[in-house]
Parts: structure tokens; C-alpha cells; sequence
């Protein structure tokens, strides 16, 4: 009796003890695997060819090359517009532009003069995580609406420096704007360096502006260790006027647009040193990318798409598809991705892995893409829609893409209706040379199906380039 008495205790000691075992182990898990960090680095203006692991033959940039060899290439990865703008609203907001009134065929993108912004009900990466306690910053190029309603602040940011709107304006020199961007000087403009809500330096001195981007980055990694952050860290460069600091004057074979893009590669670089000797690498996913193509009409002082046609400013494959790097040892599986992408998906995923639920009360144009990201799952996105303002110019859908309308990025206001539309097999054909619609008329009738449901989801809503 006693010996059974003896082996019952045992085996209630045993099995308590294992059930308080397995409930510690699954605490220590939860604490060691937090919700990851995010950073967005955003550039302005660089092209789908403009970095040495896209294929650009002088333009050195080792850090996106061993970010790119690290964690995942993406060469199908699209933004929601071909400018500033409507771009930037995409990316913030998960939706198209046109969702939220920020795009325009009139104006295409907010000027000092604009009284409209992404309106407050919107909701932005940074708000949506606020709601799982991260801080969020806000570094570089915003132009989502510079009055204090529409500024980062008022949108989900605990903090902001930056730019609120293009380099280029507030230009009070006057003569050529050609010249005036090609051959700049920082008192040519005015624009307006922010802190939070105050101008605290005006003209910004886009000498150093990189560095100094680059500096507030990696305080805010270093002052937020022990909390989950994200960072929209949106560089102003390589959009024109183009400015480097001394440190990179005549380091490129490519002239100053290669310093440019060799700087912007040494503030990646910052920003991974940092989380690697704050050891937030393997639990903070990294993004590159860009607003918008190559300014082409700046010959040598704008960049390049590469194997692409177009540029900045039109619904060509340069235009929209931009060369995209993710980056997180351990969370990401290395490899080269060719399904599709776009900035619009970044929302969705992000909030998925904070435990964020977004609200179900409008239409997200986003997926989430973590499953490619992991390597455990496909992409759920299957089409892009190229808009010009506030026209669907084109539709891909799967390795094919139509042409409705044309137009030349800048210098015309000329649409040329395309009836039938060009048709091009972007998988064999990613540079849009052989329109291949008469073999295809089954294709194009099934893109115009689908832009026509897509059509039935867009509400007029107030148009805010234009107020």
C-alpha cells in the first residue's frame, strides 16, 4: 500500500510538474519570439537599374547587395502610382490612392500652395501599429500634406524629421528650372526642415541631409531597443536638385547621381549596423524600395530602369516597378522572388505579424505577402493596376499586361486611346517591345473583365490635390 502510495505521489508530481514545465517553456517562447520592429527605407526617384544587385554596372552599392544576398530580391515588386504623392499614400495606407482622394489628373502631386493631405480618417502603418504599443518614427521626405493636420504627427508618429514636401520646391531663385535643379545651390530654395510640428532649419541643408536622416535613424533604434518601433526612414535623394555630403563627392564612376546612390547605400548600411549591435536584427524586417521610376527627362542627373521602359510619371513597367529588397536573418527566406508585390502589401503584412486587426469598414488593395516572405506560401496578389491620376492607364494580370491608354510621361498632355490595347507577356517580354495582341484577344477580354469589377469598388471621394 505504501509503494503504491509512494508511486501515485510520483506520478502526480510528475504530470503537475510537466504541466508547469510546459506552461513556463510556452511564456519564455512568447517573450523570446515579440512582435518584429519595421523599417521602411524609402528612396525618392532611384530606378529599377540604379543599384549593382539590379544590374547597374558602376553604381557601387555593397550594402543593398548583401542585404539583397541575405534575405530576398524582389523583381516583380510595384508601387500604387508613378509619382511622389499617390505613391506614398499607397504605401501608408494599404489602398490605392484613388480610395483616398490623393491622386489627380490635374495636379499630380501636393505643392507649398496645396491646402489638401491625406485625410485624418485614414489609417497609416504607423497608426495601426500604435494600436500594438510600437513607436513610430517618421525620417526624411513625407509630402502627404505639410499643414499640421495631415503631418506625420497627426497621422500615427510619435516623432518626425524631415522634409514635408519635394526638394525641388519652395525654389526662390529664379531663371530655368532645368538649370536652376541641374546645377543647384541649397539657396536656390526654401524648403523647410521639420522636427515634430517646428521649422528648424530653412533652407534645409540637403548637403548633409542624408547623414542627418541617417543619424536620427539609428538614435531612434538605440533609444527604442527594449520596445517594438517602426521607422518610415523616406529619403529626399535622388530626386533633383541632387546634393551629397563632402564625404561622397566624385566617388562614382556615375557622377554625382552615382554619389548620390552610393551615400543612400552607406545609410543602409548605418541602419543595419545598428540593429545588429543592438541585436534587433533577426526580429526586424528590413524593407528597400522606391517612390517611382528614373526622372528621365533629367538625362544624366536622373537614374535608370534598367532592362525597363519609361520612367517616373507613367504607367510603362519603369514608371511603377521598383527594385525591392527584404532583409531579416532568420524571419526571411534568402532567395530571388519574381511573384508580384507592391508597397500597398507591406500594411496588411505588417499588422498580421503585430497581431493588429484592421478594420473592416473600407477596401485594403494590399495582401499579405509574410507567407513568400517565409518561404512557407505563395503570393495571394495575381494583378496591378497602373494609374495616372485618377485613369486606370493599365492592368497586369499574371505574366500579362494591357495598355489602355498611353501617354508620354512629361512634355504632353496627348492621350492616345489604345483599341485594341497593346498587349505584352511581361515574363518573356519585361522591356514592352512586341505587342503581342492579336495572338491574345482571350487575354485581353479577361483583363477587362477584371478592370471592370475593379471599377465597381472605386467611390468618389473629395479630391484633396486639388483643394
Amino acid at each position: 500500500m505504501r509503494r503504491l502510495h509512494i508511486k501515485l505521489t510520483i506520478l502526480i508530481l510528475a504530470f503537475t510538474t510537466g504541466i508547469f514545465s510546459n506552461q513556463t517553456t510556452f511564456a519564455v517562447e512568447k517573450e523570446s519570439t515579440p512582435t518584429p520592429n519595421f523599417v521602411i527605407i524609402f528612396a525618392d526617384d532611384m530606378g529599377y537599374g540604379d543599384m549593382g544587385t539590379f544590374g547597374h554596372p558602376t553604381i557601387k552599392t555593397p550594402n543593398l547587395d548583401r542585404l539583397a544576398y541575405e534575405g530576398q530580391k524582389w523583381t516583380n515588386f510595384y508601387v500604387a502610382a508613378p509619382v511622389c504623392t499617390p505613391s506614398r499614400a499607397g504605401l501608408m495606407t494599404g489602398r490605392l490612392p484613388i480610395r483616398s482622394g490623393m491622386c489627380s489628373g490635374k495636379r499630380r502631386v501636393l505643392f507649398p500652395d496645396s491646402n489638401g493631405g491625406l485625410p485624418e480618417n485614414e489609417i497609416t502603418i504607423a497608426s495601426a501599429l500604435k494600436k500594438a504599443g510600437y513607436a513610430t518614427a517618421c525620417i526624411g521626405k513625407w509630402h502627404l500634406g505639410h499643414h499640421s493636420q495631415y503631418l506625420p504627427t497627426s497621422h500615427g508618429f510619435d516623432f518626425y524629421f524631415g522634409i514635408p514636401y519635394s526638394n525641388d520646391m519652395d525654389r526662390v531663385k529664379e531663371g530655368n528650372y532645368m538649370e536652376m535643379n541641374t546645377n543647384p545651390k541649397i539657396d536656390y530654395f526654401n524648403v523647410p526642415l521639420m522636427r515634430n510640428n517646428k521649422i528648424v532649419e530653412r533652407p534645409a541643408d540637403q548637403t548633409t541631409i542624408t547623414k542627418r536622416y541617417t543619424q536620427e535613424a539609428v538614435k531612434f533604434i538605440r533609444q527604442n531597443k527594449e520596445k517594438p518601433f517602426f521607422i518610415y526612414l523616406a529619403h529626399s535623394m535622388p530626386h533633383i536638385p541632387l546634393f551629397r555630403s563632402k564625404d561622397f563627392e566624385n566617388v562614382s564612376l556615375r557622377g554625382i547621381y552615382g554619389d548620390v546612390i552610393q551615400e543612400l547605400d552607406w545609410s543602409v548600411g548605418q541602419v543595419a549596423n545598428a540593429l545588429k549591435e543592438t541585436g534587433l536584427d533577426e526580429n526586424t524586417i528590413v524593407v528597400f524600395t522606391s517612390d517611382n521610376g528614373p526622372w528621365l527627362v533629367f538625362r544624366e542627373q536622373g537614374g535608370s530602369a534598367g532592362l525597363l521602359s519609361g520612367g517616373k510619371g507613367g504607367t510603362y513597367e519603369g514608371g511603377m516597378r521598383e527594385p525591392t529588397i527584404f532583409w531579416s536573418p532568420g524571419k526571411i527566406q534568402p532567395g530571388v522572388v519574381a511573384e508580384l508585390g507592391t508597397t500597398m502589401d507591406l500594411l496588411p503584412t505588417f499588422a498580421k505579424l503585430a497581431n493588429v486587426q484592421l478594420p473592416s469598414d473600407r477596401v485594403y488593395d494590399g495582401y499579405d505577402i509574410y507567407p513568400v516572405l517565409s518561404g512557407t506560401g505563395k503570393s495571394k496578389r495575381d494583378v496591378i493596376f497602373y494609374y495616372r491620376g485618377t485613369e486606370v492607364f493599365a492592368v497586369r494580370k499574371g505574366a500579362y499586361k494591357a495598355h489602355f491608354i498611353t501617354q508620354p510621361e512629361y512634355g504632353s498632355n496627348e492621350k492616345t486611346v489604345q483599341d485594341p490595347p497593346l498587349l505584352y507577356n511581361l515574363n518573356v517580354d519585361p522591356s514592352e517591345k512586341y505587342n503581342i495582341a492579336e495572338k491574345h484577344p482571350e487575354v485581353i477580354k479577361e483583363i477587362k473583365q477584371v478592370l471592370a469589377e475593379h471599377l465597381k469598388t472605386v467611390v468618389a471621394v473629395e479630391n484633396q490635390l486639388e483643394k
